[in-house]
């Protein structure tokens, strides 16, 4: 059947037949040989280092038909095949298992998780309307400081230091207010990686972690679309073909267009009166749109544009009247594109994309605050695979233009302008041999307004020990330019900005141990150290485990002890007192646990995180707000009549967050009738506040329940009628948000909340 020493390569994309989308973790392989691989996330598949010969190309995935294709390999030749699937019908659970598994077992894989529509789908809905940051916050090491306006903090990391990518373009502001929408439509993703440690050389430029969101390409065949209500807001998803992919497979034009808009802040007047008389001040709209042009031999562009939009406002406790205004908006556009040399086995992929970022913060008695940013981004990823081997390697240009300004508690202003540049290029290297699996990548980073260059090596393994266990570890060194414009020590701040790493900053910091470290650099820098394993116990079932170290080797953060500006008249003053940044050093530890089943249309999800992070500032450790100790997500799903019904429940079971406590009050003397006033009768000042040491105490415990039940009408109106019905906070828990120290009047996060959704889809 061949010869033995010639070799050849086949290539090629799976595409589904029904909307011509990629076809994702296929199993390709050469029948009756050992030459098999999986398609990636755009369907491409390549097997390299064949002999020369006649052979059968087989492609097999549970959610499609299986195929064969005879082909003939020629020496040193390259040839491609694209093929086009056709579904069958089967439990889309189980084509996940099966993905999963491949994905596990041919790669290493260490601290990602990989979220796809079912997996949305399966968590409790807010309001109706299943959205991407419901499901990142049942990942292992997420940490969320708050149903309303808060974050999520990822092992450690602060939201500064986890780079979000769209089609590969840079969002500066993922999650809107009322913490938990983000600014994607779920039903608009094709799947979302999100590397919570140790990720490879191909990411740069954030010193925590990295989510990866793709959009889905609009269907080439046919239109199809969603639209939704809830009490919450409404959405349409809609996309099909401008130009139809033709049978003979010469590619198509397509289109996606998605829409979201909020008004919550007029329906809880009606449906939620109970919670703060009715007022969620919080609201936003998203709108998102796609073109994509298809090439008959693999080839793609895609262009996109978008318009996020989100304001929220602050009540005033007393006079029930909007004392803080906050309004954001994230505007831009790019691309995509995929080229397939002929007669090579390089695959090339790249992205562009422009931006622009702005918040403004508005506040009775004090001047307006802002923060924006300009950015552009730019790369190349190249990929080869050699045999069961795979390089990767490419280059990546960032610029930011960044204009800030906002005031301390003693209204003293900080200003900063900059322009910033960041090149990197990368090597990522996976080689498999017998049970390893391993994957040496570098990353080499220049910041050009610093002058400064990095060679941050990064290093993965996985060993197959059995057919059901796999022992893993990674680790490297992280580097980023870029600061959030509020300090890690507030607990909720809004007014979340971006500015690049300021110059400014004091010469050197006082390490624990006492000695004096010198700040060469304004950069914010990392290194991790993950290890783990997984486990099969049966088919279905799996057990995820990993432990992991981060150390923050140097971090900047808004100075909230800024007494003086930074001038020659207070050139004595301590740095602590004058800059409008301060040096920090921290470190973060903790282990996961993720017990996942699935067995046709039952879903468990169960995940226990144990972490510690702490912060050194040069004269104290202290606990940052989001020091979440103990974590418990779990997650249940059970579909009934072959699909029509989908019960959901998720029990979230937080340790308490830390706070800084009020030591005591007193009140300031008057200073009504200037020098000639009596002390003693003039009118008193303000109340002021002995605060206790920082973060030393405790909120209590959070845990929510929230359930869901879907029903599911086929073939209503030409197509499918969703109702869901669900409750957040079912016990309506009393969980803290926050008290305000002078009044002492309390504020909890959402309580019992019901809500009814209905979505038609065509």
């Amino acid at each position: 059947m061949s010869t033995a020493w010639s070799q050849g390569t086949v290539k090629g994309f799976l595409k589904s037949e029904a909307s011509g989308e990629a076809v994702m973790f296929a199993s390709v392989t050469l029948e009756g040989t050992a030459y098999g691989v999986s398609s990636d996330v755009e369907g491409y598949f390549s097997l390299s280092r064949i002999p020369a010969g006649q052979y059968t190309l087989m492609v097999t995935s549970l959610e499609y038909e299986t195929i064969r294709e005879a082909v003939e390999i020629r020496d040193g030749k390259v040839l491609t095949r694209n093929i086009l699937l056709e579904s069958k019908v089967v439990t889309l659970e189980g084509a996940e298992v099966r993905a999963d598994r491949e994905e596990q077992t041919t790669q290493v894989r260490t601290s990602v998780e990989t979220i796809r529509p079912a997996d949305i789908k399966r968590i409790p809905s807010f309001g109706g309307a299943p959205d991407l940051v419901q499901a990142l916050q049942v990942l292992p090491g997420f940490v969320s400081t708050g149903d309303q306006g808060g974050q999520l903090y990822i092992r450690g990391g602060s939201p500064i230091q986890n780079k979000v990518l769209l089609d590969g373009m840079l969002i500066y502001n993922a999650f809107h207010s009322i913490g938990l929408f983000s600014v994607f439509d779920s039903d608009a993703l094709s799947n979302a990686d999100v590397y919570t440690g140790a990720f490879s050389a191909k990411y740069g430029g954030r010193i925590s972690s990295v989510m990866d969101i793709r959009t889905r390409d609009g269907n080439m065949r046919e239109t199809e679309g969603r639209v939704g209500a809830s009490p919450f807001g409404a959405k349409l998803l809609v996309h099909g073909p401008l130009r139809p992919m033709s049978k003979d497979r010469t590619g198509g034009i397509s289109y996606l267009l998605s829409v979201k808009h909020s008004y919550l802040e007029q329906t809880s007047q009606l449906f939620y009166p109970y919670i703060d008389d009715g007022r969620l001040p919080f609201g936003f709209t998203d709108a998102y749109g796609k073109i994509t042009f298809g090439g008959g031999d693999g080839s793609k562009l895609s262009v996109f544009g978008f318009n996020f939009v989100d304001n929220a406002s602050v009540l005033d406790d007393s006079t029930g009247v909007d004392f803080a205004n906050y309004g954001w908006r994230n505007v831009g556009g790019g691309g995509t594109f995929t080229v397939v040399p002929p007669g090579s086995s390089v695959l090339l992929n790249g992205h562009f994309a422009l931006s622009n970022y702005r918040i403004n913060f508005d506040e009775v008695g004090s001047p307006a605050r802002y923060s924006e940013v300009q950015g552009f981004n730019f790369g190349l990823d190249f990929k080869y695979v050699l045999g069961e081997d795979n390089v990767e390697y490419g280059l990546e240009v960032v610029g930011m233009q960044t204009d800030f300004e906002t005031f301390n508690s003693l209204q003293v202003a900080v200003q900063q302008q900059e322009n910033t540049t960041e090149l990197g290029g990368y090597v990522d290297y996976t080689v498999k041999r017998g049970p390893w699996i391993v994957q040496p990548s570098l990353r080499l980073q220049y910041y050009s307004s610093l002058a400064r260059g990095r060679m941050e090596p990064r290093f993965g393994i996985k060993y197959k020990a059995s057919e059901r266990l796999r022992l893993k570890a990674a680790g490297g060194m992280y580097s980023q330019n870029v600061i959030s414009a509020n300090s890690d020590r507030d607990i909720v701040n809004l007014f979340y900005g971006f500015l690049a790493g300021p110059q400014n900053l004091q010469d050197d910091i006082q390490l624990p141990n006492g000695e004096e470290r010198e700040i060469v650099h304004s950069l914010q820098t990392a290194n991790h150290a993950v290890a783990g394993f997984e486990f099969d116990l049966t088919e279905r079932l799996n057990i995820n485990t990993e432990g992991y170290i981060k150390h923050f080797t140097q971090l900047t953060n808004f100075n909230r002890n800024k007494l003086f500006p930074d001038n020659t008249t207070y050139a004595d003053e301590p740095d602590a007192f004058k800059k409008d940044f301060i040096v920090e050093t921290g470190r973060a530890m903790g282990a996961d646990v993720v017990v996942k089943y699935e067995e046709r249309e039952t879903y468990l999800w169960f995940v226990y995180g144990l972490g510690d992070v702490d912060r050194w500032d040069g004269f104290q450790w202290y606990d940052p707000v989001f020091d979440r100790r103990h974590n418990v997500n779990l997650v249940a799903s059970q579909g009934f009549g072959d699909g029509a019904w989908l019960l959901s429940a998720r029990w979230n079971l937080g340790s308490g967050l830390p706070f800084t406590q009020s030591q005591g009050y007193y009140q300031a003397p008057g200073t009504g009738g200037g020098i000639d006033g009596d002390y003693l009768t003039s009118n008193p000042g303000d109340v002021s506040i002995y605060l206790a040491g920082l973060n030393e105490g405790r909120l209590p415990a959070y845990h929510r329940l929230d359930l869901n039940v879907k029903r599911t009408w086929k073939d209503v109106g030409g197509g499918e009628l969703e109702l869901s019905a669900g409750v957040t906070n079912v016990y309506s828990r009393e969980n803290v948000f926050y008290i305000n120290r002078i009044t002492g009047q309390r504020k909890n996060q959402l309580p019992f909340l019901p809500s009814v959704g209905l979505d038609w889809s065509f």
